[in-house]
């Protein structure tokens, strides 16, 4: 298999990436579902094995396993815990449904805490049918009520603004700039903001976004990938950084100008990748961080 060169599917040269230094493998973390075929151990050993230093669990990919033991063979192996994605989904157009969405979050906060996570990943809901004022005031209401159980598990929630194509079933907080509202309305400092530069890439205000959600000290979590100009599908078909048209290195820059000290999350659905040698995959994601990202 060849480089990260073989899969570039645009001439795009980003200013950043002559101007701006590539990033620390140090700071390099992949998330599980990135890797869809893989079990959580074989997630750990090839993570390690690559040099990547940061592991962020997907909640499918630890399912039924005691999260006590598999957060001591992550760390033996040299893995930290990034977060763990994803829950949320607060909305709903019955009292029920939106208390078993708190519950459910709460079990997530759980897991969290078990699996040595210091970050839960929010994707907020959006039920069709509901306007987009009543979907954030239900998403204000489920995320603060779970506010007082992450303080006790020692676990931070970071709203992810998602793309507007998704806001009409998955998030109703799509831009950055609404999920700083959010927190504004909550103001409890367990509550901020997941940073995808998927999603978020296209703000006309995202620099002064991203320094507003640092100066209240709510910047918890960055992901990177891509966006095809002509995606083959919506959800998944995400792309190597340096696949797409987002100026991922620029959008680093940004964040961390605010003093971000995190990682750096790869976050990629793709039907495409995760048809191919995960191990030649996995490899390409490494080359397109180091060189694009």
């Amino acid at each position: 298999m060849g480089g990260w060169s073989d899969v570039m599917t645009h001439e795009t040269e980003f200013e950043s990436l002559k101007n701006y230094p590539a990033p620390a493998m140090d700071k390099l973390a992949v998330h599980t579902f990135t890797n869809k075929p893989w079990s959580a151990d074989e997630c750990i050993a090839n993570y390690a094995a690559a040099g990547v230093k940061g592991i962020t669990w997907w909640r499918e990919t630890y399912a039924g396993q005691d999260l006590a033991a598999l957060r001591r063979r992550a760390e033996d192996a040299g893995l930290t815990a990034a977060g763990v994605a994803r829950c949320g989904f607060y909305t709903g157009n019955t009292a029920k449904i939106r208390t078993a969405a708190v519950d459910e979050n709460k079990k997530a906060i759980d897991e969290s805490e078990a699996i040595g996570a210091p970050v839960l990943v929010l994707v907020c809901g959006a039920t069709p049918g509901q306007t987009v004022a009543t979907n954030l005031d239900q998403i204000v209401e489920g995320v603060r009520a779970c506010v007082d159980h992450a303080r006790a598990a020692g676990v931070k929630l970071a709203i992810e603004p998602l793309h507007p194509a998704y806001a009409g079933n998955r998030s109703a907080v799509a831009s950055l700039g609404c999920a700083n509202w959010v927190c504004d309305q909550i103001n409890e400092p367990e509550v901020g903001i997941a940073v995808d530069v998927y999603h978020v890439f296209w703000e006309h205000d995202l620099e002064a976004q991203i320094k507003r959600c640092a100066a209240a000290n709510r910047l918890f979590a960055f992901h990177i990938c891509d966006y095809k100009a002509e995606p083959a599908h919506l959800l998944l078909d995400r792309g190597l950084m340096g696949e797409g048209v987002i100026d991922v290195r620029g959008i680093r820059r940004m964040v961390e100008a605010t003093g971000f000290e995190g990682f750096n999350e790869v976050e990629i659905f793709s039907q495409r990748w995760w048809s191919e040698n995960q191990h030649d995959y996995l490899g390409k994601i490494v080359e397109a961080y180091r060189e694009r990202s």
